[in-house]
């Protein structure tokens, strides 16, 4: 079977200050059709800055380096054209679920303005209305005729996280990428949208990635895991693997963090 997403030897080399950042410094990943698959690391150690170059999302930045390849279904992101990329997201390609609603979703336009943009282009049997309120009830919203209605900051951050989900969901996208999806929420609201994004999972059969200093998240949703630090991928396994025989000093450092913060969580 044909990886849906095969990077191979991904370099992103920043300028910044003078300076040269190797935010991403030679990784391979593997993402198979229907998998979700973590990237798992501390902040700065390059997991979200490979999402972004693989789904050519980073702007106002001067590359030192950008080179490697990041294959979806055989084509090359990163040697796409402006024109092909847009059309790759616009149907059934990747899309993207940021870590910060507020930063992405438009302040001025409505919430069911912003999923009609995002609708995949070509015929369908349902009315245009009908799957922007569909999508709306899919990621777990209720009375969506009165979301559809509301501007982004008259909804809470849990509302607001599920409609970035329905708009990424809108152009039926093969693969997802989700960086920190939870990290804003507290945690209940955290728990109901990891199980929004696990039962979707399940029933689109899409390949997901989800980006995440959290190894509870990547337990929760995750068949492997991607351990990153440095800009470097130090050990890939199966996520029950990792779990039960970290093999990387770094891999055993952040589960044993997990457990301490599980712990300190259920004493309080």
């Amino acid at each position: 079977m044909e990886a849906l997403l095969d990077v191979r030897d991904l370099k992103v080399h920043l300028r910044t200050g003078g300076a040269v950042v190797r935010a991403v410094d030679g990784v391979d990943l593997l993402v198979m059709p229907g998998e979700c698959v973590g990237i798992v690391g501390e902040s700065g150690s390059g997991k979200s800055t490979l999402a972004r170059a693989v789904s050519r999302l980073m702007a106002n930045v001067e590359f030192a380096e950008l080179s490697g390849q990041a294959l979806f279904n055989g084509a090359d992101t990163l040697a796409m054209a402006p024109e092909a990329l847009r059309r790759l997201r616009r149907k059934a390609g990747f899309s993207m679920i940021f870590q910060d609603p507020m930063g992405y979703l438009n302040p001025t336009m409505r919430v069911g303005k912003q999923v009609r943009e995002a609708l995949s282009p070509g015929e369908h049997a349902m009315p245009e209305q009908e799957r922007i309120y569909a999508l709306l009830r899919e990621v777990g919203l209720r009375d969506v005729e009165y979301v559809a209605r509301r501007y982004p900051h008259e909804l809470s951050g849990g509302m607001r996280q599920r409609i970035m989900i329905a708009i990424a969901l809108a152009s039926e996208p093969q693969l997802l990428f989700a960086d920190e999806p939870t990290t804003a929420l507290d945690a209940t609201v955290q728990l109901r949208v990891l199980e929004t994004l696990k039962r979707l999972h399940q029933q689109r059969r899409m390949g997901m990635v989800i980006i995440t200093h959290d190894l509870g998240v990547v337990a929760a949703l995750c068949d492997r895991v991607y351990v990153m630090n440095g800009g470097k991928v130090v050990e890939e396994a199966d996520t029950l693997a990792l779990f039960d025989a970290p093999r990387h000093p770094y891999s055993a450092r952040l589960i044993q963090m997990t457990r301490r913060g599980r712990e300190a969580a259920e004493a309080a």
